[in-house]
C-alpha cells in the first residue's frame, strides 16, 4: 500500500496551523483579561443621580406653590393698583463675596458669571442688561439673542444657566454659586 504524503500533508499542516493559534489565541487572552470593579463609581453616580432628582423636585413643587401664589397675587393686586409698594432692593455683600470666591467682585459684575467674559458683558450692558437683578430676570432666549447678535463667534457659549447664576448673584448667595460653579463644567447645566 503506497501512501501519498503530499496529500496527507494538504490536511495535516492546515490544521495543526489552525489548533496552535487557537491555542496561542486562548492563552493570550486569558492572561490579558483583568476585572475592572466599577461599583464605587456607580454608586457614586446613583447617588449624584438622587440628589439631582431631589432637588428637580424642590425646584418643581417651588414653582407650583409660586405659580398658586402668583394667581392668587393677581387678584389682591388687580384690586390695589393704586397702592403698589416699591419693590425691595437687596443690598450687595461684598465682604461674603469675597470669602466665597477669594477675590474681590465688584457690584453688578456680570464676569462673575461662569460663562460671561468681558465681550459678553459688554455686549449685554449695550443692550441694557447691566445688573445681576436685570439679567436674572432675562429669559434664556433673550440672552440667546443677545449672543446672536454676536455673530458665529459666539454660539459655542450656552446661556442656559445665566439667569439662575445672576439671581444668586443679586440674592448674594455667594457660597451656593462658588459650589454651583464647582460643580458643573464651565456653567453648563
Amino acid at each position: 500500500m503506497d501512501i501519498d504524503f503530499s496529500n496527507l500533508w494538504c490536511w495535516l499542516l492546515p490544521l495543526l496551523c489552525t489548533l496552535l493559534g487557537a491555542l496561542f489565541g486562548y492563552f493570550l487572552g486569558k492572561s490579558g483579561s483583568t476585572t475592572v470593579d466599577n461599583s464605587s463609581d456607580l454608586k457614586l453616580w446613583k447617588d449624584k443621580n438622587a440628589k439631582l432628582q431631589a432637588d428637580l423636585e424642590a425646584c418643581n413643587k417651588k414653582l407650583t406653590l409660586a405659580g398658586t401664589a402668583a394667581a392668587a397675587g393677581t387678584v389682591a393686586a388687580a384690586s390695589s393698583l393704586t397702592a403698589s409698594a416699591p419693590e425691595p432692593t437687596i443690598a450687595f455683600d461684598a465682604v461674603a463675596a469675597k470669602a466665597a470666591f477669594g477675590k474681590t467682585i465688584k457690584e453688578d459684575d456680570l464676569k462673575v458669571i461662569e460663562g460671561i467674559g468681558p465681550k459678553i458683558a459688554e455686549m449685554f450692558h449695550e443692550d441694557g442688561i447691566k445688573t445681576w437683578k436685570a439679567l436674572s430676570e432675562t429669559s434664556v432666549a433673550d440672552c440667546q439673542k443677545v449672543l446672536d447678535k454676536g455673530g458665529d463667534r459666539y454660539k459655542v457659549h450656552d446661556p442656559a444657566s445665566w439667569p439662575m447664576q445672576a439671581k444668586m448673584c443679586y440674592e448674594n448667595k455667594w457660597k451656593d454659586l462658588f459650589k454651583w460653579q464647582e460643580e458643573h463644567d464651565h456653567g453648563k447645566l
